[in-house]
C-alpha cells in the first residue's frame, strides 16, 4: 500500500470531515444572513416542484439505506434475522427504486438550472457545481448498485467499505480494505466525501434549518388598508 492510497482513504476523508464541521461553525457564526436556500421559485415553479419532490422523496430512503449498510455491522443484521440474500434483495431492488427517483429529480433540477436563462443568472458557481456533483454521485451510486453488483456478484461492500467507513469514526481506518474495492464504488465514495467538504460553502447548509418554530408560531394576520 503506497502513500497515494493512504491519502485517498485516510487523509482525504478526514480532511473533508474536518472542513465539514469547522466550515459549518464558522459560516453560522459569520454568515448567517446567507444561510439560505436562495429559492428561484418565483422564476420557474413547475420543474422545481416536480424535481424537488422527486429528489427529496428519493434521497431520504437512500440515505437511510446507506446508514444501514455502512454503519450497522453485518453480524448485527444476521442477529436481527436479515440474512445476506434478504439484505441484497432490499439493497438492489428497493435501493434502485429510490435511486432512480432521486436521479430523475436531480436530472430535472440540474437541467432546469442550466437551461433556463433566468434561473442560471440567479445561480452561483457553487450552485452549479453542487447540482452537477450531486447528479454524478447519484448516478455512480446507481451504477454501483445495479451494474457492479451484477458484474462482480462476489463483492460484498459490508466486508470492506463498511468496516473501513466505521474505522473513520474510531480513528482507525484501514486503507488496505479499500484496495480491491471496484472502481465505481471508489468513485462514488470519494465524490461523496468531496461534496461533504464543499457543503459548508454552498446552499446545502439550508438542510439544517428545519423550521420547527413554525409549529407553535402564531398566525400572521394580513389586513387590508382601507384608508385612501
Amino acid at each position: 500500500m503506497n502513500m497515494f492510497d493512504q491519502f485517498l482513504w485516510v487523509i482525504f476523508p478526514f480532511a473533508c470531515i474536518v472542513v465539514f464541521i469547522v466550515g459549518h461553525i464558522l459560516r453560522y457564526r459569520n454568515d448567517q444572513f446567507n444561510w439560505t436556500a436562495k429559492s428561484s421559485e418565483f422564476v420557474e415553479k413547475k420543474q422545481l416542484r416536480i424535481g424537488s419532490m422527486m429528489f427529496h422523496l428519493g434521497v431520504m430512503p437512500v440515505i437511510a439505506g446507506h446508514i444501514s449498510g455502512l454503519a450497522i455491522p453485518k453480524s448485527w443484521m444476521h442477529a436481527l434475522g436479515v440474512d445476506d440474500h434478504m439484505y441484497h434483495l432490499g439493497a438492489i431492488y428497493i435501493g434502485s427504486l429510490f435511486g432512480f427517483l432521486t436521479l430523475g429529480g436531480m436530472i430535472i433540477l440540474t437541467t432546469r438550472r442550466l437551461s433556463i436563462k433566468n434561473v442560471r443568472k440567479l445561480s452561483s458557481v457553487s450552485d452549479i457545481i453542487v447540482n452537477i456533483l450531486l447528479l454524478f454521485i447519484v448516478f455512480m451510486g446507481l451504477y454501483s448498485t445495479i451494474v457492479t453488483n451484477v458484474v462482480e456478484p462476489s463483492f460484498d461492500y459490508r466486508e470492506t467499505v463498511s468496516i473501513w467507513f466505521r474505522g473513520l469514526f474510531t480513528l482507525q481506518p484501514d486503507a488496505s480494505l479499500m484496495l480491491n474495492v471496484p472502481l465505481s464504488f471508489k468513485i462514488h465514495i470519494l465524490s461523496g466525501f468531496a461534496i461533504l467538504g464543499l457543503w459548508p460553502f454552498t446552499r446545502l447548509v439550508h438542510v439544517w434549518s428545519v423550521p420547527l418554530n413554525y409549529v407553535g408560531r402564531s398566525y400572521i394576520l394580513y389586513r387590508k388598508n382601507r384608508r385612501h
